[in-house]
């Protein structure tokens, strides 16, 4: 019994949002419900708007003798309770205690004009519980659901209900000259006299269409926090992957296995603090952690300033990817010039670490190209997106090459020589033909970056 009861909850207000929600989440959902109400007020707004419109140009069948006319009132009286909600609504101080208030006040207002049209018309009070304008009551009750809660949407139908029952009790007990009951439905509709079964109706599609909205928000509301959650998992992926690699994790039609790869023309750039373990030996861990964060911070920023992607962080060590995450016609280029860059950066950061008496870093930095394979290692409890290839390998050697050149930057003549065809003009860097390289079989041309 408890299983099938379960099954059914979960096919009317769908599957339970399980887990502690991060505070982040919350926020985000607290500010979509925040714009809600905006929205729900400027739909509030632009509905009196039109209906005095409506009003002021219909023509008008009361007698012209009449003292009570409460269509202006009721339509002054909401427009100014709705400027005030509309102002703490963009405010962001519209309180819970607030929102109840003013879905009472919505539907009052509108019982009230209602149940008035009687003593305008001077009708007996059955008059009131025919006239359209009850129709009215479903937006009102439709408008709670442009924020994404069924709580107030429940408030909503059951202050209606309550209304009009309020209504129907006064005309047929309190009035001072209470309406007749009907069974004859042709003579319902054509006098003011009551049939209790229109009006039960009239109560039931009230308690229905309350009912129906009210299970299509729950679905919806969880939903909603589905997604936001999602969202923001999304948005924290850029924080750990490229956003290159996020936007693959995140939009990819199959789920991501281990094993897949594509081939890629790109280059791969390999930098490096030298001396920084012996240096953080000699300072506090504040220090330490301070000195590395502005330096990869420099580093990251400048490579993506170049179109670089960030494969991955090694210690003090940093393995950037140009073309391997997307196809790319100036990898090589924008590899050199964003090496270039980084170490331009990092000679001012020494200079003004100098003038403040600091010691001074050092670093180097390899660059290969060649074909390389970018795709997921790993199994199905750890995966990780990665480049590989022979480019990669040789990018971390020529790195370590530099003590040996006396240079920040050794790139591989090939990768000089495509980045000039993709049109980097550049002269800083000075070729040194069939050079020994540890761990390469074969002397090599290499360019390094003049001191």
């Amino acid at each position: 019994m408890k299983a099938t009861a379960a099954r059914l909850r979960i096919l009317l207000f769908g599957e339970p949002v399980t887990g502690h929600l991060p505070e982040r989440v919350r926020n985000q959902i607290a500010r979509d419900q925040a714009d809600s109400e905006v929205l729900i007020g400027w739909v509030q707004m632009i509905g009196i708007i039109l209906f005095a419109v409506l009003y002021t140009l219909s023509p008008k069948t009361f007698p012209e003798d009449t003292m009570l006319e409460p269509v202006p009132w009721a339509l002054g009286t909401y427009f100014l309770f709705t400027v005030m909600r509309l102002f703490l609504a963009h405010a962001r101080r519209l309180p819970n205690w607030m929102i109840v208030t003013s879905i009472v006040v919505d539907i009052a207002v509108l019982l009230v004009t209602i149940w008035s049209f009687h003593l305008q018309y001077a009708q007996p009070p059955g008059f009131s519980l025919q006239v359209p304008t009850m129709l009215y009551l479903f937006v009102l009750i439709a408008l709670r659901t442009l924020r994404f809660d069924p709580r107030y949407v429940l408030m909503a139908g059951a202050t209606a209900i309550t209304g009009w029952l309020a209504l129907l009790i006064y005309a047929l007990y309190v009035a001072p000259v209470p309406s007749e009951v009907t069974r004859d439905y042709v003579h319902y509709l054509y006098t003011s006299d009551i049939l209790i079964g229109g009006e039960v109706d009239k109560i039931l599609t009230f308690l229905l269409v309350t009912g129906i909205l009210v299970i299509a928000l729950t679905r919806a509301h969880k939903q909603l926090i589905r997604s936001v959650a999602v969202s923001e998992a999304a948005k924290d992926l850029t924080r750990f992957f490229a956003p290159e690699v996020a936007d693959r994790i995140t939009h990819s039609e199959d789920v991501v296995a281990a094993g897949e790869g594509v081939l890629r023309d790109a280059a791969i750039l390999f930098v490096d603090l030298r001396g920084f373990t012996a240096l953080s030996g000699r300072v506090g861990p504040g220090q330490t952690l301070a000195m590395l964060s502005r330096y990869q911070h420099l580093v990251v920023s400048t490579a993506q300033h170049h179109g670089g992607t960030i494969d991955k962080f090694m210690g003090d060590g940093v393995m950037i990817t140009f073309g391997a995450t997307a196809p790319s016609e100036s990898f090589a280029t924008d590899a050199i010039v964003a090496a270039l860059d980084i170490d331009r950066q990092m000679n001012a950061w020494n200079q003004r670490r100098q003038s403040r008496s600091q010691r001074l870093l050092a670093w180097g930095m390899g660059l290969a190209t060649g074909t390389v394979i970018f795709g997921t290692v790993g199994d199905e409890t750890r995966l990780e997106y990665t480049v590989i290839g022979e480019a990669v390998n040789l990018a971390a050697k020529l790195e370590k090459h530099c003590k040996i050149q006396g240079s920040s930057l050794v790139v591989t003549g090939a990768a000089l020589d495509l980045a000039r065809q993709q049109g980097w003009a550049g002269s800083s860097l000075e070729v040194v033909t069939a050079c020994d390289v540890e761990g390469v079989a074969a002397p090599m041309d290499i360019a390094v970056l003049n001191a």
